[in-house]
């Protein structure tokens, strides 16, 4: 048996049937959702940074992006609105694609 004690994709016990292994899940109350969420977005990062191809991040920044439509939606938003706080910010301080690595400030 292998224990996995982490938040999966909605479709992940289907699949898990249909291959006719057996499972148990819990349906997580909102706050251990919020965590759950949180843990998995840490996850998908860490797979990001360890990623070894484009495709392989790529994909995986699809899941974090998943993630973050649902934190969205559990802090009572969307993600189209997330997107406009992030276009605002970036006309506002600007993007990262300047590749600007800043070294100190003088006092």
């Amino acid at each position: 048996m292998q224990i996995y004690n982490k938040l999966v994709r909605d479709k992940i016990p289907e699949i898990i049937k249909s291959s006719g292994k057996e499972y148990r899940t819990k349906q997580l109350n909102e706050g251990e959702y919020i965590k759950e969420l949180r843990t998995k977005l840490y996850e998908e990062i860490n797979e990001y940074i360890e990623a070894d191809t484009d495709g392989q991040a790529l994909e995986e920044l699809a899941d974090v992006l998943e993630i973050i439509h649902s934190l969205a939606e559990v802090h009572g938003s969307n993600f189209e609105t997330v997107e406009e706080i992030r276009k605002k910010k970036h006309i506002k301080r600007g993007g990262f694609q300047e590749k600007i690595f800043l070294i100190d400030v003088d006092d």
